[in-house]
């Protein structure tokens, strides 16, 4: 493939652009979900299901899957270019994340062609919704101890179990799912096996869980005698913890693959400076006291360090000291900076920050309160802060268990 130059780049963004500028959708009266995670109603759905499609069918989602599939076929610098203008722009979001995201890229990586078939067109379109069965109740952030079991029985296996946090599971169509298929095993890790289950089966009872927002998008999922067919397995059997590890790379932004688009609303220091200018302490803004400008001096470096460090993973002679660090640390540089800045934002307004969504007098209709809110979910999806702190710990640094 020839290398893309700067013109063909320059041209591309500003096609995507305009195009953005004419199709972005007008406010659509309701409540909007500020990431996939808090899809909670067949309302947000239907519009959010539309957008996607329009993107995907305008050519700017999927443009470096294979063209047999729904892709393009081009260099992923495209996609980087398309993804920019929809933050730049403030679009909706492309809400099918773990379709875009996790499985998608797994599937093209290591899937059959039969899988890339069957599975990757319908992800883009967000005709086929995908939803993650790996965690449970009763294990925490304990991965590998997972008990929902999956037995072979001729044709099939048969599921039994529960999953936890498993976003949109009550609208998904597929779920990533891992599952015992060898109690016994010497080490607990051999015994899982991955599998890509329907979730329109008998036996599978997805319960939308309502948030400290009110706001739904999480469920909690049972399976009881659910019977998929034997098809679904991925690889072999024994070898789902080391598919789950290669699929929590992609959820974590540490291998590329990802279809692109919108995945959550971006909020930047920018916007929260120019939003919150006019809040006053003492009769005076509170942007101009010392201590508060000191303090959005180090949020303005966080970002700036974490925006560099994306740029410096791709360049190899930057990162070699320690291979994979910044890939591996995004998730948790990203997402604690995110929760912080947003707490920040509610701080600077004193007694208002106590107001929320619904209340007339709150600053931005109770934006600020709601996104800090929502910012847990992405501390607590794809390990915990605390995993990524010590998966940084022992795989980076070398330090011991």
């Amino acid at each position: 493939m020839n290398a893309v130059t700067d013109q063909q780049k320059q041209a591309f963004r500003e096609e995507v652009s305009a195009w953005l500028r004419a199709n972005k959708p007008a406010d659509p009266g309701f409540l909007l979900p500020q990431s996939f995670m808090e899809v909670g109603s067949e309302q947000q759905l239907d519009f959010l299901r539309e957008w996607q499609y329009k993107v995907w069918s305008a050519g700017y989602l999927g443009m470096a899957w294979p063209e047999a599939y729904g892709g393009r076929g081009m260099d992923p610098v495209f996609q980087a270019i398309a993804d920019q203008e929809m933050r730049r722009q403030a679009v909706p979001i492309c809400f099918n994340v773990i379709g875009l995201g996790w499985a998608g890229p797994l599937i093209n990586d290591i899937g059959s062609e039969a899988d890339k078939a069957r599975y990757l067109k319908g992800i883009l379109t967000g005709e086929d919704i995908w939803c993650q069965g790996f965690s449970e109740p009763d294990h925490g952030s304990d991965l590998g101890n997972a008990q929902t079991r999956a037995v072979r029985d001729g044709d099939d296996y048969v599921i039994n179990g529960t999953k936890i946090w498993t976003t949109m599971g009550n609208f998904a169509k597929y779920m990533i799912l891992l599952a015992r298929t060898n109690p016994q095993a010497e080490r607990k890790y051999d015994g899982l096996s991955f599998f890509l289950s329907p979730m329109d089966v008998p036996g599978i009872d997805a319960r939308p869980i309502r948030k400290l927002t009110g706001e739904y998008g999480f469920t909690e999922t049972f399976f009881t005698d659910a019977r998929i067919p034997a098809d679904c397995l991925m690889g072999q059997e024994g070898e789902g913890w080391k598919i789950a590890m290669k699929t929590l790379q992609y959820e974590r932004g540490a291998e590329a693959g990802a279809a692109g688009g919108l995945a959550f609303v971006r909020i930047v220091i920018d916007d929260m400076i120019d939003q919150l200018r006019d809040v006053r302490r003492d009769d005076a803004p509170v942007l101009d006291d010392p201590v508060v400008r000191d303090q959005l001096v180090q949020l303005v470096m966080e970002e700036k360090a974490i925006t560099l460090g994306d740029r410096r993973a791709n360049i190899g002679a930057l990162s070699n000291d320690y291979p994979f660090s910044l890939q591996l640390s995004n998730k948790l540089r990203f997402t604690e900076n995110t929760r912080r800045m947003r707490q920040f934002a509610i701080n600077l307004q004193g007694a208002d920050g106590a107001l929320y969504v619904g209340d007339e007098e709150a600053r931005q209709g109770g934006f600020w309160q709601r996104a800090y809110l929502n910012s847990f979910s992405a501390t607590i999806g794809g390990g915990t802060s605390q995993v990524q702190a010590n998966i940084i710990a022992e795989h980076i640094l070398g330090l011991p268990k």
